[in-house]
């Protein structure tokens, strides 16, 4: 294929992923070379957590070739995910509500981007098929990822144009900030390279880094995954180390505060793409009535979502937690108090951990206003 007809299928390739939904599509090589020592001492420093398959695959997430033997250009592309009503400090600020990260509100991101990668592969294929008038495979192999191998999807991104790696670790664009996910499309042509961006943006800001609840971002563009609120209510599978729930306030799904606070997410997008508008029983939900789903009813509402995969018990573990960081009703109290004698051991002992922190929140509020009637009837000011 010659130089001017590669040319032409890349902004063919780029005009058919619009069309496809996606908001923008860069082309890069496959070379991480550089992200190697990187992503080594991120392992090294035991910042994946019990993410096991971060360490089992190594270096591979730095090598697409590895993937996919033969693959020459990964077309890296960004879909935004910003619903038109995130309703995101409405939901944080209110403790009786769960609030979920919003990239998890609508459909599985990943069915949603992987069919549409599939289907521009498939007309790469047939273009390909034309200019060679062939119906043999004149592309090649090709294969889309959509966080499912072990290829590091930002610095690629990053390469092809897309945006830079902020110090949050999330790829930042300055037209589009970050809600928005990412994919693969690994392919065999010798496509024309995009230009990366010139240098990242975040300059001498730091507020990704102050607003962290659990201090996970350690260093600037370093998360320690043990610390991350959406690793400790999504990867995680075990108990959540009692130092980090109170901090987790009514977070049960992810964390997007790092995002909230970021200058460039004042240029974010709402994204008109159905499959990520809310789903009503996931949008600003009552804690309460989350805790009182059966896991038939958790199934139910969570089909076709990435919530699902984090399964019933540690759905209720996330929920006993923010119900423990919530107001001390008789209503919370009594309904984890019933659910306390049949609930699995992990879900059991968060159980446990709630219902003495909102003892103790009674105890103090009850002090506090023992002590307003004392100063009342002294004829003290409120204040006093």
């Amino acid at each position: 294929m010659m130089a001017a007809e590669l040319a032409q299928l890349a902004q063919d390739i780029k005009l058919w992923a619009r069309e496809l939904g996606f908001d923008q599509v860069g082309i890069t090589d496959t070379d991480l070379a550089l992200e190697e020592p990187r992503l080594q001492a991120w392992l090294d420093a035991g910042h994946h957590g019990t993410m096991d398959y971060m360490a089992r695959h190594g270096m591979m997430r730095a090598r697409p070739f590895d993937l996919l033997p033969g693959t020459l250009r990964v077309l890296s592309v960004r879909m935004n995910y910003l619903p038109f009503e995130a309703g995101f400090a409405a939901t944080l600020r209110d403790p009786t509500l769960g609030y979920i990260s919003r990239y998890a509100l609508g459909r599985d991101y990943h069915k949603v981007l992987r069919n549409r990668l599939k289907q521009l592969g498939e007309r790469i294929e047939r273009r390909c098929a034309e200019l060679f008038h062939t119906t043999t495979d004149p592309m090649g192999e090709w294969r889309p990822f959509v966080d499912s191998a072990p290829i590091l999807e930002r610095p690629l991104a990053a390469k092809a144009g897309l945006g830079w790696v902020g110090k949050h670790s999330l790829l930042l664009n300055e037209s589009a900030g970050s809600f928005f996910f990412l994919g693969e499309l690994l392919v065999s042509l010798p496509l024309p390279l995009d230009a990366p961006v010139e240098k990242e943006q975040c300059g001498k800001c730091v507020a990704c880094i102050n607003i962290c609840p659990t201090g996970a971002i350690v260093a600037p563009y370093v998360v320690d995954g043990r610390r991350c609120i959406s690793y400790l209510t999504i990867e995680n599978d075990g108990p959540i180390p009692e130092e980090f729930r109170p901090l987790m306030g009514n977070r049960i799904y992810g964390c997007d505060d790092c995002q909230l606070i970021c200058p460039w997410n004042r240029y974010a997008d709402a994204s008109p793409e159905p499959d990520f508008s809310p789903r009503p029983n996931l949008h600003r939900p009552p804690l309460i009535d989350l805790w009182g789903w059966s896991e038939n009813e958790f199934l139910k509402h969570t089909e076709g979502s990435p919530i699902r995969r984090i399964g019933y018990q540690r759905w209720r573990r996330n929920l006993a937690v923010a119900l423990g960081n919530g107001p001390a009703t008789p209503e919370v109290m009594a309904a984890l108090q019933q659910a306390r004698p049949g609930a699995e051991p992990m879900v059991a002992e968060h159980i446990d951990w709630a219902l003495a922190t909102l003892a103790r929140r009674q105890q103090d509020e009850n002090k506090k206003t023992r002590l307003l009637i004392r100063c009342i009837e002294k004829g003290l000011p409120d204040h006093a």
